[in-house]
């Protein structure tokens, strides 16, 4: 199964222009509802995980990683590897399976 690993970190001093946005985007999916996030935190090493997704203002999604891992014991160990877990937190959110769900991914038809 494919988790996003959704990294949360403060906002930086400077943004990328739209431009730089724009290179920097390589891929994007559909994510499953909140319901299902797991934010993952690592404090004094220790893994700590709450279920749901994070929302507090002083930290912004600065970016993800899209793993495939047997389960989410798997995605949480993953997301605690991430540096960013550290000063920041990972919220961990299953990918969406157009397959399992019957339906078509975007451009599927167009033979994309």
């Amino acid at each position: 199964m494919q988790y996003a690993l959704l990294i949360y970190t403060p906002e930086p001093e400077s943004q990328p222009s739209p431009e730089e946005l724009g290179a920097q985007m390589k891929a994007g999916e559909a994510l499953d509802s909140v319901a299902t996030a797991t934010t993952v935190r690592v404090v004094d090493g220790k893994t700590i995980t709450t279920d749901g997704p994070f929302a507090e203002t002083k930290e912004t999604l600065g970016g993800f990683y899209l793993v495939e891992a047997a389960d989410l014991d798997e995605a949480i160990a993953y997301a605690a590897m991430i540096p960013g877990a550290r000063y920041g937190c990972i919220e961990v959110r299953p990918v969406w399976d157009y397959v399992i769900q019957g339906l078509e991914p975007a451009g599927a038809a167009a033979g994309n």
